[in-house]
């Protein structure tokens, strides 16, 4: 399949990943220069630009891609492009990021969306199932063989005595996301961790041997 991805952040590189090494044809798409992290997904096609505006669209071909993903964390961006998406390119399948749940009951057919995926409720959903502070308990298995996993920060964790960005990962394993108060948080080298935020983390097929060390932080 085609795959179109709009937004080259965390999520639209771990999708465009995901989907590549599944054998799909994948183009991602970013309005900012900074987010064109082409030797993060070097299978995929990568188009400097505004995802909202035809002439992008038609330079990433649009009218012959089987699917589009508007990733982007902004709602207005995602809701546009899945309307062009369907009603000027008549993409047949079309999956949008729903960033505030407040604005879920726009993303219906009548803007183009066919799925609409709520990362806070996911989250949420994540949360509710992980049972153990300290503990990384495991939530996804992908198909190329890496995986997700959630951990809650406990007091006294390396996590809190230090910025995020100070904080040194095995190989192939980052923080995706962090979640305080039930709210997904985008992570940022400065970003201050609390005793109580969840961290969700993307582990690679082969550095499950970190895993050890990820606890020994926790």
């Amino acid at each position: 399949m085609k795959i179109l991805v709009a937004g080259a952040g965390s999520v639209g590189r771990s999708l465009a990943r995901e989907m590549s090494e599944a054998g799909h044809e994948v183009t991602l798409i970013d309005s900012k220069p900074e987010a064109m992290r082409v030797a993060s997904v070097p299978e995929a096609d990568w188009i400097l630009g505004d995802a909202c505006e035809l002439t992008v669209l038609e330079t990433a071909g649009l009218e012959d891609t089987d699917a589009v993903i508007a990733a982007t964390g902004d709602d207005k961006s995602n809701l546009v492009l899945s309307l062009l998406a369907k009603t000027e390119f008549g993409v047949q399948k079309v999956i949008a990021r729903v960033s505030n749940p407040a604005n879920t009951w726009l993303f219906d057919e009548s803007w183009g969306v066919d799925v609409a995926v709520s990362t806070p409720q996911i989250m949420a959903e994540i949360i509710q199932e992980a049972v153990s502070t300290g503990k990384l308990v495991r939530r996804m298995q992908f198909q190329s063989g890496a995986a997700m996993y959630l951990a809650t920060v406990p007091n006294g964790s390396l996590f809190t005595e230090h910025a995020l960005g100070h904080v040194s990962l095995p190989p192939d394993i980052l923080v995706s996301s962090v979640i305080r108060d039930g709210v997904p948080l985008f992570p940022s080298p400065d970003m201050a961790i609390d005793a109580g935020d969840q961290l969700i983390f993307i582990v690679g097929a082969n550095a499950s041997d970190g895993l050890s060390e990820i606890e020994a932080m926790l």
